[in-house]
């Protein structure tokens, strides 16, 4: 698998498209607020920059981007009129790997500019947008031109497939029944992809520029990367469903046996020793949250603008649309497009179940960071 041509969410703004179905990134967005609020104000105060550089690595498409770029402009105006000074101006640029759909975004830009303008008294700096496609796992950005970089729900997918899993049979990713080496390769690659990415954003970032990153992970060291977490088990579920149809006859085993999924959930410690080893940041902050599987609950906290369907309230639906705006490219790269309707109608339905008769959790890690001087 070239991940770089897969790895995209669902475009557009159509039932299936993330824009319309990344309610889970929203919460884990929502709960990382105050970190980044923090981290924000820490650094206009200790910076006092004219002209600030803000990049969103993983920007995907849809409300999700706009809802932290918004939120940061906000925070920096509140400062400045609270110290009497001038609006900077913003320099925002929005990166993902080359197959997003960047479009979508651009044709928002100018309604989510007069929005904004109308939301803050006095209005707001001049805003100036870029799209910047590439892997955030090499340079994407001129030496020290970054003041602040923020991620959330991108660093968990790994630049490739590890190499040496060819044994990893039945299995989309880590699972009860893979092999010991399937798991020491999964680490291993997040440990060179996170490393890369750290030294990248450091020759990026300016002295004392900050950094927040949330990556989708699990909740402590002594959990086992096959356990009930989140992040595995939803990929096992994917795998049943997978399962069923070559049984059935509807996929070969083959293709089965030779998708592996190229993601790799962390926990704290992993994170924060890979920080500690390349040596570039001062960690400021790490937090875990728990995000229910279930992306409509506490809706009215998630401030989400949608219309309910009979169809959302189905148990296992919404999630199993989350997936699919997420897994849907892969797939479709891998088995063909003829089995994307079948596979996720069996999803939802062992989705329902499992949801059914357990507490169902997502584990996020969040990190703050300052870049050393």
């Amino acid at each position: 698998m070239e991940v770089a041509q897969v790895l995209r969410m669902n475009g557009g703004a159509g039932k299936t498209s993330y824009a319309n179905n990344s309610f889970v990134q929203k919460k884990a967005i929502t709960l990382s607020k105050p970190i980044r609020e923090e981290a924000i104000t820490s650094l206009y105060r200790s910076t006092l920059p004219r002209s600030l550089a803000i990049a969103d690595l993983g920007c995907s498409s849809g409300p999700n981007t706009f809802s932290v770029v918004s939120e940061f402009i906000k925070t920096v105006e509140k400062l400045c009129r609270k110290l009497n000074h001038k609006s900077p101006e913003y320099r925002l640029f929005l990166n993902d790997l080359p197959g997003n759909d960047f479009n979508s975004i651009f044709n928002s830009l100018d309604s989510f500019k007069e929005k904004l303008q109308t939301e803050v008294e006095g209005g707001i700096g001049p805003c100036y947008f870029s799209g910047v496609p590439g892997s955030f796992y090499g340079r994407v950005f001129p030496d020290q031109s970054l003041h602040f970089v923020h991620s959330s729900y991108s660093l968990q997918w790994l630049s490739k497939v590890p190499v040496g899993i060819e044994n990893n049979r039945g299995n989309l990713y880590i699972g009860r029944t893979s092999p010991p080496n399937v798991a020491r390769a999964y680490y291993h690659q997040f440990q060179r992809d996170f490393s890369s990415f750290l030294k990248c954003r450091a020759e990026e970032l300016v002295e004392e520029g900050r950094m927040v990153l949330t990556i989708l992970g699990r909740r402590n060291d002594s959990e086992d990367p096959a356990s009930k977490e989140g992040g595995y088990l939803i990929w096992e579920l994917m795998t049943m469903a997978l399962s069923e149809m070559c049984v059935q006859g509807i996929i070969k085993e083959e293709q089965l046996d030779s998708l592996n999924i190229p993601q790799y959930t962390p926990s704290p410690s992993e994170v924060k020793l890979e920080v500690l080893k390349e040596g570039s940041f001062v960690i400021n902050r790490v937090e875990v949250c728990q995000v229910n599987w279930n992306p409509l609950e506490d809706w009215k906290a998630l401030e989400f603008e949608c219309e309910r369907s009979e169809s959302l309230s189905e148990s296992g639906y919404n999630l199993a649309q989350c997936m699919r705006s997420v897994a849907e490219p892969m797939l479709v790269s891998h088995f063909g497009g003829h089995i994307i309707e079948e596979v996720f109608s069996r999803f939802q339905e062992i989705l329902a179940d499992r949801m059914s008769k357990c507490k169902t959790e997502f584990s996020n890690i969040t990190i703050s960071m300052t870049r050393k001087a």
